[in-house]
């Protein structure tokens, strides 16, 4: 009898997931373990026999009663168990998926929401001086332009000759700038002085 129940609790376990199948055979496993006591099945039929009176017959006959009571209450308890925990699955399962259709909903709409510029494209001050908000470029009255994010002087590129020695050329402007930050004139050949 022994390897007909190892049989079926094999087969039980490649029916059943881990969580409900460990509740099922724990319980089955008890079963097997108490079913010589009064309580088992096999120990009521072993216990069926008396003295044939009717005292013998009633006694046996209440614990037979009492003993199938036990049978289907732990039939329900491991029934009721194994649908709390398939509905538990359920609800987690379900939170899980609402959850990701939040984020995924949350992330769509960020797309969708490009962050404005609420400031003005080009904020004029009392010196003349301009501010170029898309740029970041200030432009003061005499034509400087300064990049306002890193403090540099704006140098037009395309009109600028770099020297080896580290000086360049503003051909546009006809200005060189030495290595040490002097600007000569190179019409005049005069050295630029710079006033505050």
């Amino acid at each position: 009898m022994t390897s007909v129940i190892s049989a079926s609790f094999n087969q039980a376990s490649l029916f059943l997931s881990a969580d409900s199948a460990s509740s099922w055979l724990n319980g089955a496993l008890n079963s097997i373990q108490n079913q010589n006591n009064a309580g088992g099945l096999l120990g009521m039929l072993q216990h069926s026999g008396g003295d044939g009176s009717i005292s013998s017959f009633l006694g046996s006959s209440a614990t037979t009663a009492s003993q199938f009571a036990l049978i289907s209450q732990n039939s329900v308890t491991n029934t009721s168990s194994l649908v709390a925990q398939i509905a538990a699955q359920n609800a987690q399962q379900t939170n899980a998926q609402q959850l990701q259709d939040a984020i995924d909903a949350l992330s769509a709409s960020k797309q969708m929401v490009q962050p404005q510029n609420v400031l003005d494209p080009t904020i004029f001050f009392a010196d003349g001086s301009t501010l170029d908000t898309n740029s970041n470029i200030l432009t003061m009255s005499d034509g400087t332009q300064i990049d306002t994010t890193t403090g540099a002087k704006v140098i037009d590129t395309s009109s600028m000759i770099q020297m080896a020695n580290g000086a360049y050329l503003d051909t546009a402007n006809n200005i060189l700038t030495m290595p040490d930050g002097s600007q000569i004139d190179t019409v005049t050949g005069l050295k630029i002085s710079v006033t505050a």
